[in-house]
C-alpha cells in the first residue's frame, strides 16, 4: 500500500503544474550533475547535452556540483525554478539510496522531483582478483559458509550501491561476509587486484579495462539479464539468487512543479537520442542497458529502487545519520 501511495503521488505530480511555455526552450538549459566530471552520470549528461543542443536548437550545458554524496547538487535542483531550464542528472545514490541513510538530506526524491527519462541502467560486476581460486558465485558462497567472516568484500563507501548489493548477496545466501569500505571505487579496485579483499561489486565501466588485462575476473553481473557487452558473464540471479537485481542508473529529473508539456517534450527528445545507433552503442559498450521509457515508467522504476535499497539498509542495520 505504501509503495502504491508513493507511486501515485509521484505520478499525480505531473498534473499539478504551471502552464507550459509555448516557446520552450527560449534560453540555455542547465543539467546539474551532483558529482565531479568523469563519472557515469557526467558521461550521460554530456552525451545527452550535446545531442539536445542540436535537436532543440538551444544550448544545453552541464554543470558539475559535487558534494555531500550527491546531495548538494540535488538540493540545488530541488529548489530551482520549475520552468524546465534547470534539470538534474540523478543517479542511484542520491535518488534511491540517500533517503535511507542521510537524515538531513534537504530534498525528497519523490516529492521534490519529476522523473523525465531513464538514460542508462548499468550492472555492477561481481569481480575477484585475477588469481582468485573462486571461479563462480557458488564457490564464493561455499567458502563463506565454510568459514563465516573469512570472505571480505570491498566497496567504494558505506551505503553505496556496491556495498548494498554485496550485503544483499550475504543476506540472500545467509552467509557472514566482512565489509571493507574505501573512499572511492579506484582504491577498492586497487586493493582487489592486490588480493587484499576477495570480491568487489564494481561499476561495469570501471572494471572493463581490468577484465581485459586479466587483473580481475568477473564471476557475475548484478542485472536481471546478461549484457550484450559481456554475454559470457552470468547474472547473480542465475547463479543461485533468483530475483537479485542491483544497478547503477542515471536519468533526467525536473523540479516538481515543471509543466507536463515540458516533461513530455524532453522525454520525447531524449528517447529519440536513445534510439540513435551511435549513442546507444556508446552506452551499451560500457555495459549499460538503453531503452525507451515514459515518465510514468521511470517514476515506477525509481520508487521500486527506493524501496529495494531501504529494505537492504534496514536489514543490515544502517540508520540515517
Amino acid at each position: 500500500m505504501k509503495y502504491a501511495f508513493i507511486l501515485l503521488a509521484m505520478i499525480l505530480g505531473f498534473s499539478a503544474d504551471l502552464p507550459a511555455q509555448a516557446d520552450y526552450p527560449s534560453k540555455p538549459i542547465t543539467i546539474i550533475v551532483p558529482y565531479p566530471p568523469g563519472g557515469q552520470g557526467d558521461v550521460f549528461a554530456r552525451l545527452i547535452a550535446e545531442r539536445l543542443t542540436t535537436r532543440l536548437k538551444q544550448t544545453v550545458v552541464v554543470d558539475n556540483k559535487p558534494g555531500a554524496t550527491g546531495a548538494l547538487g540535488t538540493r540545488m535542483v530541488a529548489k530551482a525554478a520549475s520552468d524546465g531550464y534547470t534539470l538534474l542528472l540523478g543517479q542511484t545514490g542520491e535518488i534511491a539510496v540517500n533517503q535511507s541513510v542521510v537524515k538531513s538530506l534537504g530534498y525528497d526524491p519523490v516529492k521534490d522531483f519529476k522523473p523525465i527519462v531513464l538514460i542508462g541502467d548499468g550492472p555492477l560486476i561481481l569481480a575477484v582478483p585475477g588469481n582468485s581460486p573462486y571461479t563462480s558465485v557458488q564457490d564464493l558462497i561455499l567458502a563463506a559458509r565454510a568459514k563465516p567472516g573469512s570472505i571480505s568484500y570491498a566497496s567504494s563507501g558505506t551505503a553505496t550501491p556496491g556495498h548494498l548489493a554485496a550485503a544483499a548477496l550475504a543476506l540472500g545466501t545467509k552467509t557472514q561476509m566482512s565489509h571493507v569500505p574505501y573512499k572511492g571505487g579506484g582504491q577498492a579496485l586497487t586493493d582487489l587486484m592486490g588480493g587484499h579483499v576477495q570480491f568487489f561489486f564494481s561499476s561495469a565501466s570501471a572494471a572493463m579495462a581490468h577484465l581485459a588485462s586479466g587483473k580481475i575476473r568477473a564471476l557475475a553481473i548484478s542485472s536481471p539479464q546478461r549484457q550484450s557487452a559481456l554475454p559470457q558473464i552470468p547474472t547473480v540471479a542465475e547463479s543461485g539468487l533468483p530475483g537479485f537485481a542491483y544497478s547503477l542508473w542515471g536519468g533526467l529529473f525536473a523540479p516538481i512543479g515543471t509543466s507536463d508539456d515540458i516533461v513530455a517534450m524532453l522525454n520525447r527528445e531524449v528517447n529519440s537520442v536513445l534510439s540513435e545507433a551511435l549513442f546507444k552503442n556508446r552506452l551499451e559498450g560500457d555495459g549499460n542497458t538503453v531503452r525507451n521509457n515514459s515518465p510514468a515508467q521511470f517514476a515506477d522504476f525509481v520508487v521500486r529502487d527506493i524501496y529495494k535499497y531501504a529494505g537492504v539498509t534496514k536489514a543490515i542495520g544502517i540508520q540515517a545519520e
